[in-house]
């Protein structure tokens, strides 16, 4: 699958998301778009979930229409030491992945 990393992760992440297709928003040269111009401009160029750690997405956007999944990290913070336990559970939670659908990893 195309994977979006959304810019407050850590770029590593990208590199733990084994046997997906993942790029940054700041690769996409998307850095700085508001959420809805990212994730309309994310599912424009055929990326398939979106990856973030922003837990008040599903507040500021109406998803129900957003073309891509959307897995959102809760961690203890955006590091890359606490978002490295996440892994397993987000590589199981992509296939399941659906258009419009909020898939939340505690």
């Amino acid at each position: 699958m195309r994977i979006l990393l959304d810019e407050q992760l850590p770029r590593r992440l990208a590199l733990e998301v084994k046997g997906h297709h993942v790029r940054t928003v700041q690769q996409e040269g998307w850095a700085g778009f508001t959420n809805g111009e990212l994730l309309r401009r994310a599912a424009d160029a055929g990326f398939e979930v979106f990856l973030t750690g922003d837990q008040n997405l599903r507040f500021q956007q109406n998803l129900k229409n957003v073309r891509l999944g959307i897995i959102v990290l809760a961690a203890a913070s955006n590091q890359i030491q606490d978002l490295l336990p996440l892994v397993p559970r987000i590589l199981n939670a992509i296939p399941g992945s659906q258009p419009g659908k909020v898939t939340h990893i505690p």
